[in-house]
């Protein structure tokens, strides 16, 4: 047994590339039936060891470490190169910026996240990718120069459908508060069918318990926080003693470019601050509903 790693220095302010690393382990692991215990003697890791790494706790996770795992679990070469490629960045400090799209379906790091969030805080000026139809989904990726084959579309399309599980499941469903723009409400997607069927879509999710949209009324103005965009916040439960093992992070979505992350306490509670303004000057829950269903009918008076 490598008892080195018993001394590895323990920070609970996980970066990015730990988290993600540990959670892809964890779940080979656990697909493979292997415990803590007989995964970490496989693998010649104290049992300490591995779970601080499976819990992005170890703040140099050494590659050999990461191969000798991925070869113990039976992961393909390619996705084991990456898991080496995020040992080595879960070795920089303070890296919190500009990964996604670097990695394959496996590595991707908002997907990863938002699937392990407890809680979801999103603004957005159009409807977000979690409370999407099919058809709306299809428009708005088909809208993007890059994906014009049918087969590069249908699979993005299937992938942000099995991501709205994480609203419906029955067991531990995310809390969804997403803070819409009225012109979301306006701006067309599609065809005038798809936006009727979008909305009613979105005003029924609106109902579970665990989801609460609001909407921020031209009327309104220009509210602070605004003039940033759309941007989503995401907070965790997972905790060691009483240190937060996942502090909150922020994400913005980067289009073309790459995407952004935030983790730096102050850059969080700027965002914060911004959701805060946001939801102060947007309608209620139900009142959101009634304008909701007004534009609804809109559109389908528009489609006789």
């Amino acid at each position: 047994m490598n008892s080195a790693h018993d001394d590895t220095e323990f920070n609970p302010s996980s970066t990015l590339p730990r988290r993600q690393l540990g959670r892809f382990l964890r779940e080979w692991r656990e697909a493979n039936g292997f415990t803590l215990t007989v995964a970490s003697k496989l693998a010649d890791l104290s049992t300490s060891a591995l779970q601080r790494i499976e819990s992005g706790q170890t703040q140099k996770v050494r590659k050999q470490d990461g191969s000798a795992l991925c070869e113990v679990y039976g992961v393909d070469p390619t996705a084991t190169l990456a898991a080496i490629d995020l040992a080595t960045l879960a070795r920089t400090q303070g890296w919190y910026h500009a990964y996604g799209g670097l990695y394959s379906d496996a590595f991707n790091m908002y997907t990863g996240l938002e699937a392990a969030a407890e809680r979801l805080i999103t603004y957005h000026e159009h409807i977000p990718g979690l409370l999407q139809t099919v058809d709306y989904a299809r428009a708005i990726i088909g809208a993007y120069p890059d994906f014009t084959g049918t087969g590069d579309i249908d699979r993005r399309v299937e992938h942000r459908m099995k991501r709205q599980t994480i609203v419906t499941r029955k067991t531990n469903p995310v809390v969804l508060e997403v803070l819409l723009h009225e012109s979301a409400l306006h701006r067309m997607v599609g065809s005038r069918r798809i936006m009727a069927a979008q909305l009613r879509h979105m005003a029924e999710v609106s109902k579970l318990a665990n989801v609460s949209v609001r909407l921020h009324p031209y009327s309104a103005g220009l509210t602070w926080g605004l003039p940033r965009g759309s941007f989503t916040i995401l907070e965790f439960d997972t905790k060691i003693g009483d240190a937060v093992a996942e502090p909150p992070i922020v994400y913005i979505e980067g289009g073309p470019t790459q995407d952004v992350y935030l983790e730096k306490p102050d850059d969080v509670r700027l965002y914060i601050e911004f959701a805060s303004a946001i939801r102060s000057a947007a309608l209620e829950d139900q009142p959101t509903r009634d304008l909701v269903r007004r534009v609804t009918k809109e559109f389908e008076y528009e489609q006789r």
